[in-house]
């Protein structure tokens, strides 16, 4: 018969260091240090790309800024390549194919493996492809890596999870803008382009004055002369007050509702530890601690949870039991 440590499942390094760059639990030290180490260089890193933008900065401290890039470039080339090793050790792809290729192909395809290629890639292009093609405007792509902080926040993470679940809804809203914004461009180049052939000429240049209006920012450097333009640009102006309103609803429904069905899970957490004797202990507390920050509820609002609960308890203990002598009932 096999020995009880034999059943036990060994870990490996590939689990080791799984647990190590993922965001850490309460009580692992190692992959803290990991999370505030990388969050530090992409600050640093974020903070030197823009500093070096200045010129006068950038004369003195330019040596600096080459050495920071090149030091966060191979730190954050070799963590990318680590993630997609130790990928398969998430629970979420072991269910998804029997092959670790699948796994990976499936993790590089993800949010977060996409965000940390383009933290990386700008650098690589430039060496390979930078004496044959001007790819200086790729050192602007650069500043993508502040998105790799979003990893540790799960007020951002919720955010783009959101975008993702509705991303048809998002599509066809947008769908819808530049469809309106074709009609407003073709209208306005009907009434415009006699006596305005310089911004109004054509479609194709009428679509800065569409783009502007739709999107209510209106800089008034190309504005309608005509009655008959003027007319159809408030129209117009009317109606992009809706488009613009059209995706920022679906954001803010979709948010709304994300939101309240992560207090739900919540509430059934709480409800689940504390339907027997309404008294929630240490271990507990930390699952519930633990889970309010995967969740991304805040205190107050989990307090606010546990509170409910633990009056509805307490009102229904009080109406199983005799309100003289306390017996149950």
């Amino acid at each position: 018969m096999d020995s009880i440590v034999d059943k036990v499942p060994q870990k490996t390094l590939r689990r080791r260091t799984f647990e190590i760059v993922e965001i850490a639990e309460k009580n692992d030290i190692s992959s803290r240090i990991f999370d505030i180490f990388l969050i530090i260089l992409i600050v640093t890193n974020v903070v030197a790309i823009v500093l070096e933008s200045v010129k006068s900065i950038n004369a003195v401290y330019g040596y600096w800024f080459d050495l920071i890039e090149i030091v966060a470039v191979a730190i954050f080339s070799i963590e990318y390549l680590v993630r997609i090793w130790v990928c398969v050790e998430n629970e979420e792809y072991r269910f998804y194919s029997d092959s670790n290729f699948s796994r990976r192909l499936k993790y590089m395809r993800g949010g977060n493996a996409l965000i940390d290629l383009l933290a990386i890639l700008p650098f690589y292009l430039i060496i390979v492809f930078g004496g044959v093609l001007d790819l200086r405007f790729l050192r602007a792509l650069r500043l993508l890596r502040v998105f790799k902080l979003t990893r540790y926040s799960q007020t951002m993470t919720l955010l783009f999870q959101v975008i993702h679940d509705n991303a048809r809804a998002f599509i066809a809203s947008i769908a819808i803008l530049l469809i309106v914004m074709l009609i407003a461009a073709s209208g306005i180049y009907m009434f415009e382009h006699e006596v305005q052939p310089d911004a109004f000429g054509s479609v194709p240049a009428a679509m800065w004055w569409a783009f502007a209006t739709l999107t209510t920012v209106g800089y008034g450097d190309v504005t309608p002369i005509t009655t008959g333009g003027r007319v159809f640009g408030a129209a117009i102006t009317v109606v992009s007050v809706g488009m613009v309103a059209l995706p920022a609803g679906i954001l803010a429904s979709a948010f709304s509702a994300q939101l309240a069905e992560r207090q739900k899970i919540y509430e059934t957490l709480v409800r689940k530890l504390t339907e027997d004797d309404g008294i929630i202990d240490d271990e507990e507390a930390v699952e519930l601690e633990e889970t309010r920050k995967t969740l991304g509820i805040s205190e107050v609002t989990a307090s606010k949870i546990m509170m409910d609960e633990y009056q509805a308890v307490l009102r229904s203990k009080m109406q199983e039991s005799c309100p003289h002598c306390g017996k149950s009932i």
